[in-house]
């Protein structure tokens, strides 16, 4: 196909967007039409090809629920998300890295005091969380705020288990005046994102795995800090280097110490076996520059004025 079909088509498209008002949303518009335009031309796509894929988007919309996002799914394993958290926040410098916020996340968890447990119904081996929330300098943040979560021994979120407890191995934990937290969850599987859907149909399609590595969820936020959304992933997992959602960072993979000492065990208030787990968060803060988008690059670099 020639490079300039629809040529004209395009550009009228493109000049419907005259009258937004927003320039940051004429500029994101401009772009996608520009390049599923070409992505229509270079793949001389079929109309039975469109057809099929506005059912798959279709049936995507039609099994998302409260308690189920397939639309983020999907971003997920086309590394979309990765992508626009790559963007968002570039990795290096002192500060935690950051990764996808996957879509179990639910607000509205319990806050609960330092030492506690997220776990409900005592499933897994217990693992024991510590270390401080910093500043880049190596400022304590007192009274930052920790929301966490996890799935169950079986690899599944309790809204995805009717067995489990409501908000089971989900909480919400503050720092004390040195910044530092503790709580106890448990040590976190390997699973398979759902693929009973349309996702998991196309991973089939693509012959790729459903697998992401063991992991647990943080939100991390103290006021005049961004917040930061990342994962602590286990290491040695066989899914560190195929996360089927592309998440993993190196900086966030750590250690889960085993101790078998009863006595060890008591004096944390959990059986044994059981893992420690140290890890410090460090927080960017609030007056670094940030550009509407949302991401530090400069503003020319991310705002601009669509070229018909």
């Amino acid at each position: 196909m020639r490079e300039d079909a629809g040529s004209a088509l395009t550009a009228a498209a493109r000049r419907s967007l005259a009258g937004t008002s927003d320039p940051r949303l004429r500029f994101v518009m401009d772009r996608l039409i520009a390049h599923l335009h070409a992505f229509i031309r270079e793949t001389e796509l079929t109309e039975a090809e469109w057809l099929r894929a506005i059912q798959f988007l279709t049936a995507t919309g039609q099994i998302s629920d409260d308690r189920r996002q397939e639309f983020i799914l999907l971003s997920d394993v086309l590394g979309a998300s990765m992508l626009v958290d790559e963007i968002n926040h570039p990795a290096g410098g002192p500060v935690t890295a950051s990764t996808v916020l996957g879509p179990f996340y639910r607000p509205g968890a319990r806050d609960l005091p330092l030492g506690a447990s997220i776990s409900q119904d005592a499933r897994g081996e217990p693992a024991v969380f510590s270390g401080r929330v910093l500043a880049p300098g190596g400022t304590p943040i007192p009274g930052a705020l920790l929301d966490v979560w996890e799935t169950n021994e079986n690899g599944l979120y309790e809204q995805q288990d009717p067995d489990q407890p409501d908000m089971n191995l989900r909480g919400r934990f503050r720092t004390d005046a040195a910044g530092r937290y503790t709580f106890t969850g448990i040590k976190p599987v390997s699973y398979a994102i759902p693929d009973d859907g349309p996702v998991g149909t196309l991973l089939r399609a693509l012959g790729r795995h459903p697998y992401r590595p063991a992991h647990i969820h943080f939100i991390v936020s103290a006021q005049g800090y961004r917040p930061l959304t990342t994962h602590l992933f286990v290491r040695g997992d066989p899914y560190l280097a195929s996360d089927a959602v592309f998440a993993t960072r190196d900086a966030l993979v750590v250690d889960f110490i085993r101790h078998d000492t009863p006595t060890e065990a008591a004096a944390h208030g959990v059986t044994a076996p059981f893992y420690t787990v140290t890890y410090d968060f460090v927080l960017q803060p609030l007056d670094t520059a940030t550009a509407p988008g949302g991401g530090t690059a400069p503003q020319s670099a991310r705002i601009k004025e669509a070229q018909p």
